[in-house]
C-alpha cells in the first residue's frame, strides 16, 4: 500500500507541475495582411523577437493547416517584434509599419500586455486600411520586396 501512495503522490505532483508550467506561457494569434489590399497573406515562417533581443524565435510559432498563426511566448515577455518570410523562407517581407522610414529593416516593438488585453493593429504605411483586432490578436501589414528595396540593402 505505501508504494501505491508514493506513486499516486508522485503522479499528483507531476500533474500539478505541468499545470503550473502551462501558466508560464502567453499565447497570441497573428493575422498577416497585404499592406496594399488588406487581403490575408500566407507566410512561409515568422521571425519573432522579444524584449529588444536580436535572436529570432521561430520555434515559438505554430502555423496551422488553415493558415492560423499562434505564438506561444514566455509569460515574462514584455514586447514583441515580428517579421514574416516568403520564398522558401529566405526573403522577408517589408513590414508596413516601417515602410516609409529610412531604415525599413528596423524592428518595431509592440506591448504584449496590450495585445493580450485589447489586441493591436500595427500602422499601415503602405496604404490606407482599416482593421480591428480582437483581444489576444496582433494584426500587421506587409508587402513583398521590390527591386528598389533590394538595392537599399
Amino acid at each position: 500500500m505505501p508504494a501505491i501512495r508514493t506513486y499516486l503522490g508522485l503522479f499528483c505532483f507531476i500533474v500539478l507541475a505541468a499545470a503550473l508550467r502551462a501558466q508560464d506561457a502567453t499565447t497570441i494569434s497573428i493575422r498577416l495582411l497585404d499592406g496594399r489590399t488588406g487581403l490575408p497573406v500566407k507566410a512561409s515562417n515568422f521571425l519573432v523577437r522579444v524584449d529588444h533581443s536580436e535572436t529570432p524565435h521561430t520555434e515559438w510559432v505554430k502555423i496551422g493547416d488553415d493558415g492560423a498563426v499562434t505564438v506561444t511566448l514566455p509569460s515574462d515577455t514584455k514586447e514583441i517584434s515580428v517579421k514574416a518570410t516568403y520564398g522558401m523562407g529566405m526573403d522577408t517581407y517589408v513590414n508596413c509599419d516601417a515602410a516609409k522610414e529610412n531604415d525599413k529593416e528596423r524592428n518595431i516593438w509592440y506591448s504584449i500586455a496590450k495585445i493580450v488585453s485589447s489586441g493591436v493593429v500595427a500602422p499601415d504605411e503602405c496604404a490606407k486600411t482599416a482593421f480591428t483586432a480582437k483581444p489576444g490578436e496582433f494584426v500587421f501589414f506587409v508587402r513583398k520586396r521590390s527591386w528598389y528595396d533590394n538595392l537599399e540593402q
